[in-house]
């Protein structure tokens, strides 16, 4: 199931745990905690390949990343081949090891141009712009999708065909249809049906990875090469290191309220030194929910974080706060169902 290392194209990564690409969430403070617990790749933002193409200040900063997240990828999302390979080529130059067409977003402000997953209706367009990409760039690219428009159009096995067909260096499946979003559970089965559709091109799986457990079943129950952990990564950055324990057969490390204490006011020292204060505030408190969610007891440090003023009062809060006051519940599920 794990391996260390893992070779993707003429890439050779650390392992076959990923942390994915999450629009509004994956930004530089969190990957530089994701990267903490050495996941064999992380990802940005996904970026659209128009704004990139055009130079656009604020797509540029989604893509902002130190040379300690190597390896990193990352992904863009459009419909337009042309445009494609130009944007693949401006991400090789930044120096992106890997590049993702993202053939999976379900909002509609993505799916309306057909881009995300509208691409899922058009599969021939997908191998087009992944030909356009790869004829560009020295550096692998993949894809990520979903099995499907609806459970009436399952068709992630045809566009596995088609991406191995282009070339693709890897494909991720998403084992939802874009009708569901994020609703319901994932259907390994899909998973499982595109890796027997490849031939050679490696099958990431994705969907419903919220602990080490899950990410075994996945494995077990798909067969496939690696495993994309995304949700599963907000409040918990270490859930990587968590998996490979387990599948490694290592003892788990038991996480602590402390411990989370910990790792949370990293996350949020990361946010102030990246970020204006206004924004920080507002950062602070989306990751502050997802880090207490699990927790008993924590209800009103939540609220107290949302209403604070300051960058100040945010950490005074915490300093302030008895931890000890609060444990994690029995069936914590940290972020699982926030996004």
């Amino acid at each position: 199931m794990i391996r260390k290392p893992f070779s993707l194209g003429g890439l050779t990564l650390p392992s076959n745990l990923f942390c994915a690409p999450l629009a509004g969430c994956s930004d530089l403070p969190f990957r530089q905690m994701t990267s903490r617990y050495r996941p064999g790749m992380i990802y940005c933002e996904m970026v659209k390949i128009d704004a990139l193409v055009r130079h656009d200040p604020h797509t540029y900063r989604l893509l902002d990343y130190t040379k300690e997240l190597h390896p990193i990828g990352a992904q863009l999302c459009g419909s337009k081949p042309k445009l494609a390979k130009e944007a693949a080529r401006i991400l090789e130059d930044l120096g992106f090891d890997l590049i993702d067409l993202n053939c999976g977003c379900p909002v509609d402000k993505v799916t309306k141009d057909g881009s995300g997953s509208g691409l899922l209706r058009n599969p021939a367009q997908i191998g087009e712009i992944l030909s356009e990409m790869i004829d560009a760039v020295s550096i692998p690219v993949t894809v990520k999708i979903r099995a499907g428009w609806d459970d009436g159009s399952i068709n992630a096995p045809e566009i596995v065909r088609i991406a191995e067909s282009a070339g693709a260096s890897a494909l991720t499946v998403h084992a939802r249809t874009r009708e569901q979003g994020y609703k319901g559970p994932a259907n390994w089965d899909h998973i499982r049906a595109c890796k027997q559709a490849s031939r050679n091109m490696p099958i990431i799986g994705n969907g419903d990875v919220f602990d080490a457990e899950s990410a075994e079943k996945l494995f077990l129950h798909s067969g496939c090469d690696g495993i994309l952990v995304a949700r599963g990564t907000m409040g918990q950055p270490w859930i990587i290191e968590d998996i490979e324990r387990h599948l490694l057969g290592l003892p788990k490390i038991e996480r602590t309220v402390l411990d989370l204490r910990r790792v949370l006011l990293d996350h949020f020292q990361h946010i102030t030194a990246y970020q204006s204060e206004k924004q920080a505030l507002l950062d602070m408190r989306r990751v502050g929910c997802w880090y207490l969610k699990p927790c008993v007891g924590a209800k009103q440090l939540r609220m107290q974080i949302n209403q604070a003023a300051s960058l100040d009062d945010v950490f005074s809060l915490l300093d302030a706060f008895d931890w000890t006051s609060i444990h994690f519940s029995q069936e914590a599920s940290f972020a699982s169902t926030n996004f």
